[in-house]
Order: structure tokens, then sequence, then C-alpha cells
């Protein structure tokens, strides 16, 4: 058994991007490798991907295992051909090439992403039974000390006015990653009580599962 505290950990948000790379094929592997001619990427990249599947369009993933036309998605399992058909992976990918730490983080929320049901009862049952659906959307909301100076704080206002996905990256104190990829959303009227810190709320719109590497 292992338990950890989020305490020492730090968010970082996309500052910059390189230019799309077309993907043109994707395998059914563990990991998926994908294909893509003079890509530019090396191991320990991460990337956006954007893919015809949708359970793996608009990750944010690591790059392992870069050839010259090729790299893996490193922790992706793709060898479900139900989940992933054959042939229908191709797209692109593009290398997040900036980050910028949004400091003074005080707090954390998550809501969303609750397993949805059909309930449904035949005529002749005398019991209902469920199926699952979809899942809700999800969300994080993270409580920032108030200081429109920060860049941090100017990466996810410049997030909140273009309305375009950033990708997020929190580092935990243990070396473990998890990737977002989010709209971002930033209240800039500041908390005002006596007695405590002024703070804005940065809310994260989620717009794929969140992807975890151990270290």
């Amino acid at each position: 058994m292992s338990v950890s505290l989020p305490n020492g950990s730090t968010v970082s948000l996309a500052s910059g991007y390189g230019s799309a790379k077309a993907i043109s094929a994707l395998s059914n592997a563990n990991p998926g490798v994908a294909t893509s001619t003079a890509h530019g990427f090396t191991d320990g990249d991460f990337v956006e991907v954007t893919s015809g599947w949708s359970r793996l369009t608009e990750k944010v993933v690591r790059v392992d295992s870069a050839t010259t036309n090729d790299f893996a998605l490193e922790g992706v399992d793709t060898t479900s051909t139900t989940v992933y058909p054959a042939g229908g992976g191709v797209g692109s990918a593009r290398e997040i090439t900036g980050w910028t730490q949004l400091a003074q983080i005080t707090g954390s929320t998550s809501s969303g992403g609750e397993q949805q049901f059909l309930d449904y009862q035949f005529l002749e049952a005398d019991a209902a039974k469920r199926i699952p659906t979809f899942k809700s959307p999800a969300q994080v909301t993270f409580t920032v000390a108030d200081d429109p100076t920060l860049p941090g704080y100017l990466i996810a206002k410049a997030a909140n006015d273009d309305r375009l996905p950033r990708a997020i990256r929190i580092t935990l104190a243990n070396g473990a990653v998890l990737l977002y990829n989010a709209y971002i959303s930033l209240s800039t009227i500041p908390s005002l009580t006596v007695n405590e810190l002024m703070s804005v709320q940065v809310t994260l719109s989620l717009l794929a599962e969140p992807v975890r590497y151990a270290s």
C-alpha cells in the first residue's frame, strides 16, 4: 500500500507549440506507434495528438522510442481494434515547446467525470437493469493567490481570452506526471475576504481523459 501528499507539486501551462506533424499511420500495439515522416520529436517530448480515434484525439502524451519517421505514444495501449479500428488513427501531432508554471496555487477541486447510466426494465421483469452510457464533462479548478503580473497568470488570461485549448502538466513531488488538455477559464475578479489571501479561480474544462506517467 502506498499513499502520498500533493505538497511540492507544480502545475505548468503550455506556453508554446511546434508545427503539426502529419501522422500517416498509427499501429494497434502497446504502446501505439505513429508513422510521421521526419517528425523531429525526441524521446521525452510531450505532444498533443489529433487522431481519428476518439479515445486518443486531443490527448497529451510523451514520445518514446523515436526514430526518424516513427515514434511511440508512451503508455498508450491501442491494441483493441474495437476501440481503435485498424487504419483509423491517422491525424497529426504537435510538440509542446514551452511550459510556464501556474504559481501560488492554494488549493484545487475537481468535479464531473462521473459515469452515467441508462436504467431500463422489461415488461415481464420484476427488476430494472442499468447499462453505462457516457461520463459527464470533467473539470479541475485551482484557487490561485492573486497576482496579475505572474507569467502563469498571464498564460491563463491569454487562454481565457482566445478560447483555445492548452496542455497542462502536473509534476508531483515523487516525479510522477499528469497530463491534461483543456480549455482554461480565468475568473479575474479576486476574492476579498478579511484575513484571507486575495485569490482567483483558474478552471480547466478537460477535453480528454488525463494521461499519467509514474516518473
